[in-house]
């Protein structure tokens, strides 16, 4: 950070401003531009649907194939990205496999790689199955034996299930620590495409990454794959490069869209990520019944990083009051109380909102979008609670901190606006969403730890003293390492409370749960090694954007 002294028009006197000095976008004009090849979009989907006629043929086969074929087939066609063309079919398989054996008393489940999967994709499908599966791969001490070091496969995909853990699952702990730590001394002797697949998966799991981040890396290694099957890779290649073509189109008009606002040049304290907030989106969800959905969220998210910048880098306590109230309130009439920054992004908001609900009547859910102003509302307040706290130099304690955090971690925000553009959400998901359930603060607690660890040392050298970190530093008295180990306990006990929000029986269905598990696995791929990507996404977010919406996959 970097303070100016500047003039207010808004009141005579001189005004020290803690301008922050964020780098500039790194994408300049690369996507305000894009038009389909209408032409190659055609063949490509008419060819899929060919190749997605032989994948239902091959999944109804698989029905009388044993349950190792069977579980390996959903998991190369869930990797590959070309699940979504077989919800039905594929739910209908698990839970015959669970139906059939809920004991897991088949001699396949004798098998670490076999029961690995099995557990991993029950589980992220919603069965509360047990972990004690594992127990027939301890000795009579409790360990894991041995003698499974040299069955890398088996151990890649036990590590990989250990991710979906709840609480008190000891057996699944211990499946962590053994399979992390026999496959990082076998990575350097492995052979490709195995060795890649064991260190990307050490760097990123599987179930806590971005599903088309996965899909992108999965279908170069697959490739690689002596015993592939080439009409799974091909469907893959070319279902992964339409879509994109719709993710480019979509990110061509959030770009247009934030060109014309000029916030670049009108609010230059705030950061430029218009792209980044399309990438958080495609996280969200990437199918193709989603695209207005992806357009609604990726406009609110830089919407929310020019009022989060407005209040943590540029605003002073009087101007921040009237525009929070000015929120509140929500009627173009206050504009005139605020100073003309504030009039810009002000005036912009609100525009938003309108479009939204323009947008959303012509099916008739219109009023859902009450439920998303009610949330902007409540994150501004609590902005402004933060603000004060900085500028009086108030330090709250930790519990006070995360009441009035959990909000700012703009997550409640976020998921409410997920749902806007999904026809599927009805006015009792936003009910169910505005009590914020279990699963809810579990997201918002994670976003804000995870945040408040990555951001610690740079709001720090801003003078914040009323971060996480240091509240929690000053109510037990311990040194930054130690508040970031809790901090770091604490995201993973959110992680284990999400994975148990979404087993059987929930209370709304896996299609608006998974918009919440997949917020968090946002979280997790962005603040990677404790790194801010959205702030710095030339650290994190850049060669994920790259591979999502610039290069297309040869074929």
């Amino acid at each position: 950070m970097a303070p100016a002294i500047v003039m207010s028009n808004y009141e005579e006197e001189e005004i020290v401003r803690p301008v922050a000095d964020f780098s500039p976008s790194l994408w300049g004009d690369h996507f305000h531009s894009f038009s389909v090849d209408n032409q190659v979009a055609e063949k490509y989907a008419q060819e899929i649907e060919t190749l997605k006629e032989q994948t239902s043929t091959m999944l109804s086969a698989a029905c009388g194939t044993t349950l190792t074929e069977k579980l390996n087939l959903i998991d190369i066609i869930e990797r590959l990205g070309i699940a979504y063309h077989f919800e039905k079919q594929i739910e209908d398989m698990l839970d015959h496999i669970y139906r059939a054996d809920p004991y897991f008393e088949a001699h396949e489940y004798n098998d670490l790689n076999t029961s690995s999967v099995q557990f991993r994709l029950l589980r992220q499908h919603g069965y509360n199955v047990s972990p004690n599966i594992f127990s027939r791969f301890q000795d009579a001490n409790g360990k894991f034996k041995e003698s499974l070091r040299s069955d890398i496969r088996g151990l890649l995909n036990l590590y990989e299930a250990s991710h979906v853990r709840t609480h008190k699952e000891d057996i699944l702990e211990e499946a962590l620590v053994f399979s992390v730590g026999h496959l990082e001394s076998a990575a350097p002797h492995l052979k490709s495409p195995l060795s890649k697949q064991v260190t990307h998966a050490l760097e990123q799991s599987l179930h806590k990454s971005i599903p088309r981040v996965e899909i992108r890396y999965f279908i170069s290694i697959y490739e690689e794959e002596e015993f592939k099957n080439d009409l799974l890779l091909r469907f893959a290649k070319l279902d992964y490069n339409l879509l994109q073509m719709l993710h480019k189109h979509e990110l061509s008009e959030v770009s247009r869209w934030w060109k014309d606002l000029d916030f670049v040049t009108t609010l230059p304290y705030a950061r430029d990520r218009a792209v980044e907030c399309y990438f958080w989106t495609m996280g969200v969800y990437a199918e193709p019944q989603y695209s207005q959905a992806r357009v609604m969220l990726a406009k609110t998210i830089a919407m929310i990083s020019i009022v989060d910048d407005t209040f943590d880098a540029y605003g002073i306590v009087k101007e921040l009051e009237v525009y929070t109230d000015a929120i509140q309130r929500w009627d173009i009439s206050q504009i005139d109380r605020l100073p003309e920054y504030m009039k810009i992004s002000y005036k912009a908001l609100l525009d938003l909102y309108d479009d939204y609900e323009k947008e959303l009547s012509k099916d008739g859910r219109s009023d859902v979008v009450h439920y998303a102003k009610e949330r902007m509302k409540e994150i501004v307040g609590n902005y402004f609670i933060e603000g004060k706290w900085f500028i009086e130099g108030y330090m709250p304690s930790v519990s006070e901190y995360l009441s009035n955090a959990l909000a700012t971690s703009t997550y409640y925000l976020l998921t409410t606006t997920s749902y806007l553009g999904m026809k599927s959400a009805t006015k009792e998901h936003f009910e169910w969403l505005a009590t914020n359930p279990k699963i809810l603060e579990a997201n918002a607690t994670l976003c804000r730890v995870v945040d408040d660890i990555a951001t610690y040392e740079v709001e720090k050298g801003r003078g914040q003293i009323a971060t996480g970190i240091e509240c929690y530093m000053r109510d037990y008295g311990v040194s930054t390492e130690v508040a970031m180990e809790k901090f770091q306990e604490m995201a993973d006990i959110a992680w284990k409370d999400v994975n148990e929000e979404i087993l059987r029986p929930t209370p709304v269905s896996s299609e608006i749960l998974t918009r919440i598990l997949n917020l968090a696995r946002i979280i997790d791929v962005t603040y990677k090694h404790n790194q801010d990507g959205y702030t710095h996404p030339e650290k994190v977010l850049k060669p994920h954007i790259i591979a999502l919406v610039v290069d297309s996959i040869d074929i």
